[in-house]
């Protein structure tokens, strides 16, 4: 069997991270994985030695509004360039033959990549392929009408599964996409799509400390910046050390300027592979509310606080935070309000919070995806024989 898998991340690394742990979960079921993948390679994230990366013209948001779309020299992109994305996506297409179309995002996101991806569905549909949708658990509100409509027309036009990331237990996807029960049958919960925890080392780094992480950076500076001046302060119950993880997307300069600006009993570096055993062994987590993060954080069991990215329409970190702060599982400061001395209230909440509760969530997503599509194109080449 074999899959061919979209992948575009535009702005921070989340979408990426849980593409290749999906990728990394289908190969190791034997599947053989083709990625196009539509973003700039991202250091210390793996598809895996076993899956094929085709790198396509890469595209990135300008800034966190998303209105204005880059190519890999940093011009908006263009009709010339479209083409030649288009060109790329269809001859790799043409040339693998997939048994299953895996497209992440598309159309609950993703919509300015129209242009190729309709063209790749309308392709694997006529070729006799399974297509189904890759989605996190919770999607950015949609202002218009008529974006749900084109949604909905979509998937049932042209997508056989929608493989939510998600435990209907925690949040249904009817909680963030209306018009759910339109395509009820079509929808698959895989469970969460968590990393492997990985064993713990000899290091003691994050023992008792605070850690406080931004995932890839591109939107984490002001984060990074307020806790600086709250560690400054010293607050009570937080004077043990302050480990503070910059991720790739924070520029060198800034990141100079942070390891420069860190008061005695602060820690700047870059991010770590073994973030998973720092939140195993500190204090508290100070972070943003991605998907990839808080399934850190919860399955770390660890006192946190979040600041949900919130700028521009973005609403799906938000609605995680406050999700998981009703079931008192963590403390959640607004990024409208970010100042040192509201991260600091934040703190002193989530340190006050009795130990965290366990929540009970299904976590093999990368190894269910790789079972469901396994098993639809099965049933496919079955009833067509």
């Amino acid at each position: 069997m074999h899959v061919l898998f979209h992948v575009q991340h535009l702005l921070g690394i989340g979408h990426d991270r849980r593409a290749a742990l999906i990728a990394r979960g289908l190969t190791e079921a034997g599947v053989a994985v083709t990625v196009l993948r539509g973003g700039h390679p991202v250091p210390g994230i793996d598809y895996g030695p076993a899956a094929e990366i085709v790198q396509l013209p890469p595209a990135r948001a300008a800034d966190s509004g998303f209105k204005t779309l880059l190519d890999e020299h940093d011009r908006p992109i263009d009709d010339d360039w479209r083409a030649r994305r288009r060109a790329a996506v269809l001859a790799t297409h043409d040339r693998v033959r997939p048994d299953a179309l895996l497209v992440e995002s598309f159309p609950f996101g993703r919509r300015a990549f129209r242009f190729e991806l309709l063209p790749l569905l309308e392709a694997a549909k006529a070729g006799g392929a399974v297509t189904a949708a890759s989605v996190r658990d919770i999607l950015v509100t949609k202002a218009k009408p008529e974006r749900l409509e084109e949604t909905v027309s979509t998937v049932e036009r042209l997508f056989d599964h929608v493989l939510v990331h998600g435990d209907p237990q925690l949040i249904p996807f009817a909680a963030t996409f209306p018009a759910a029960a339109r395509i009820a049958g079509r929808i698959r919960y895989t469970g969460y799509v968590a990393a492997p925890q990985g064993a713990d080392t000899e290091s003691t780094d994050g023992t008792d400390e605070v850690i406080v992480s931004v995932g890839g950076g591109a939107v984490g500076l002001p984060l990074l910046r307020a806790a600086l001046a709250v560690r400054a302060s010293t607050p009570a119950g937080l004077d043990a050390p302050w480990r503070l993880l910059a991720g790739p997307d924070v520029l060198e300069e800034d990141f100079r300027a942070l390891v420069a600006a860190a008061p005695p009993g602060a820690i700047v570096e870059r991010a770590r592979p073994d973030f998973p055993a720092l939140l195993r062994r500190c204090r508290l987590s100070i972070s943003q509310a991605g998907y990839n993060t808080v399934l850190d954080v919860l399955q770390a069991g660890c006192r946190a606080v979040v600041v949900p990215f919130a700028a521009g329409s973005e609403t799906e970190q938000a609605t995680r935070a406050r999700l998981l702060e009703q079931r008192g599982r963590l403390a959640v400061v607004d990024e409208a309000t970010l100042t040192p001395e509201t991260l600091a209230a934040g703190l002193a909440k989530a340190l006050a919070l009795p130990p965290p509760p366990a929540i009970p969530l299904r976590l093999d997503g990368a190894a269910a995806t790789a079972r469901l599509l396994l098993d639809a194109v099965a049933y496919r080449q079955g009833n067509s024989r």
